[in-house]
């Protein structure tokens, strides 16, 4: 679980001024138009008098790593709800330190992007994404009762991107890579949650997902299009691979088995090879792997790394933006 604690990350962005303020890009500009009209309150919109049991099957137990497993088969009836209890929560709680991370990454667009209407965007999304930490937190808070620290995997990633100082690397990782795999965590439990409260926070945060994602796969499109070298190139496929790899991994909830006293290698055992959570895993690349396609990344060097994290089958779906 996680302290109240201040944390510093050296994370220098460059400042870029931009002199010309007049529209130049309207697909951009539609955009903003689109996100000042679709502004919501979280603290008046959504159902907060609804009641949660943190330890129902908010989710199908099929969800849960071990599940139907020698170890799941031992649990007693009350140990299955604090196994419900600690990953759905462990699951949301990475989805709140996703948002903050989202906050600061997109606060870094607003400075650094050379284009005044990519950056109104990002301003928009700024605002988003305050809105999405504060209910993620309050939810956790307030129904779940209880909260999780960042897996290290996602901490590796966004320390990554935060630290990066190329606007097109930070648009790439935020955008594409960790928006697109929310986006699609975000789908999969709206659609399969029994738990109202959840389903309409996660709809109207998705809403907005689908704008950000939107507005990553517009801009590097065109950045992209103008020509980067070979070893540009190549860059931002190793770090799309490795991204990715870190995004698999990111689910495999170690903190989970750890606090509850289970057996940490059989845990993550199940965690990466049942059948369930493989499934589980490549479906969240599903709006991933089309949208790397489109921007011109997916060359034969970065299909064989995707062939291997078992997510390319995904390549001939329709791209976002």
């Amino acid at each position: 679980m996680t302290a109240a604690v201040t944390e510093i990350l050296d994370a220098r962005t460059p400042v870029t001024y931009v002199w010309s303020y007049e529209p130049s890009r309207d697909d951009l500009r539609s955009l903003y138009d689109k996100a000042k009209q679709e502004q919501w309150d979280g603290r008046t919109l959504l159902p907060w008098h609804h009641e949660v049991d943190p330890e129902a099957e908010n989710l199908p137990d099929a969800y849960i790593p071990i599940y139907d497993s020698p170890i799941w088969r031992k649990l007693s009836a009350r140990n299955v709800r604090e196994v419900r209890q600690h990953q759905y929560s462990w699951m949301m709680s990475q989805f709140l330190h996703g948002e903050q991370g989202a906050l600061l990454g997109t606060s870094q667009l607003v400075v650094t992007m050379p284009l005044t209407d990519a950056r109104f965007f990002a301003a928009t999304q700024v605002i988003d994404e305050a809105r999405h930490v504060e209910v993620f937190e309050r939810y956790l808070r307030e129904k779940l009762k209880l909260t999780y620290a960042p897996s290290r995997h996602l901490r590796a990633l966004l320390d990554q991107i935060l630290t990066d100082s190329r606007w097109d690397v930070k648009l790439l990782g935020m955008q594409i890579l960790v928006e697109g795999l929310a986006l699609a965590s975000f789908r999969m439990i709206h659609n399969f949650t029994c738990e109202p409260l959840a389903k309409d926070l996660l709809h109207n945060v998705m809403r907005d997902e689908a704008r950000h994602v939107a507005f990553g796969v517009r801009a590097l499109e065109a950045f992209y299009a103008d020509g980067v070298n070979e070893r540009e190139l190549r860059e931002r496929q190793e770090f799309t691979y490795e991204a990715c790899r870190l995004m698999r991994d990111r689910f495999l909830s170690e903190d989970v088995w750890q606090n509850l006293g289970l057996p940490m290698a059989e845990c993550l055992e199940l965690s990466l090879h049942s059948p369930a959570m493989i499934e589980f895993r490549r479906l969240l690349f599903a709006r991933i792997v089309p949208n790397v396609k489109r921007l011109g990344l997916l060359t034969p060097w970065l299909r064989e790394r995707f062939d291997e994290l078992g997510i390319l089958q995904y390549e001939a779906l329709p791209a976002d933006g």
